[in-house]
Order: structure tokens, then C-alpha cells, then sequence
């Protein structure tokens, strides 16, 4: 079962004021319902909240189903960092032998292995020969409901 993202440039806009949706200063409560008390702010510029390098940051349309179990779906857009240093444990977006996939990083005493996060799809052990690399790490997922 092979699984592909689009990959396309993040280009924010930074030095302009942009305009972007109202921002409520409060949290809001996943438990119990809280009264109302903060008011909102003039708006939020989503490029300065998610993106921490912006030269380095890239966006990917998920295509494929093999990280569900970890709350990443088809069609959920990816933010991907490459400055972040990949570790044991991260989602990242892997070139391997031509192909991109994004997956867990799980590093080994016998190898790096690439982990989906659905039990229908195998376990990829990245091999010598392999032309593998991370291409970065995802910092973001952004998703429609």
C-alpha cells in the first residue's frame, strides 16, 4: 500500500500587516463550559503562530490513510519544518527510494524503521541501500472538520 503528500512552499508574509481571522484571548474549556470573560483581540496572523522558520517551513496535503491512529487524515495539511533535528519519536516526512511518506521515526540498535500509525500497513525498515532521508519534521497538522 503506497502513500504519497504533495509537498508545496509555505511562503508567509511577514513583513506586511496582514489581516487574519479574531483571535479569543481566552482558552476555551474541553471540559466543563466556563463563563465567558475574555474579549478578542484584533486578529491572529497564523504564519507568526505556527511557523517558527519560515525559509525552512514547507506545507504537504496528506494522501493516504497510514497515520490515522495518530490523528493525521487524508487531506489534512502538514506543516513541516527542516531546520528541526529529526529524533526517535517524531512525525516526519521521509524521501525514500523516490518516493515521500510521512511516518513515526523509531531509531533502533539495528536500524532506523518507519512507523505508520495503522495496523493495516507494515513497518518500514530503512535499509543501507536505501536513498532515504528525513526531508523534516512535522511541527503542525491543521485539519478540516
Amino acid at each position: 500500500m503506497k502513500e504519497d503528500i504533495s509537498i508545496t512552499e509555505v511562503r508567509p508574509v511577514i513583513e506586511e500587516k496582514t489581516v487574519g481571522p479574531q483571535f479569543f484571548e481566552d482558552r476555551v474549556q474541553a471540559g466543563f463550559p466556563s463563563p465567558a470573560q475574555g474579549e478578542y483581540a484584533d486578529s491572529i496572523d497564523l504564519n507568526r503562530a505556527l511557523i517558527t522558520n519560515p525559509a525552512a517551513t514547507f506545507c504537504a496535503r496528506v494522501i493516504g490513510n497510514s497515520m490515522v491512529e495518530a490523528g493525521i487524515n487524508e487531506g489534512d495539511l502538514l506543516i513541516i519544518d527542516r531546520s528541526l533535528t529529526p529524533h526517535d519519536g517524531n512525525i516526519a516526512v521521509c524521501f525514500v527510494d523516490g518516493d515521500f511518506t510521512v511516518k513515526r521515526l523509531s531509531v533502533r540498535d539495528d536500524g532506523i524503521y518507519l512507523t505508520p500509525a495503522n495496523a493495516k500497513f507494515p513497518e518500514l525498515r530503512v535499509s543501507e541501500d536505501s536513498n532515504f532521508q528525513v526531508w523534516g519534521v512535522v511541527s503542525h497538522i491543521i485539519k478540516k472538520l
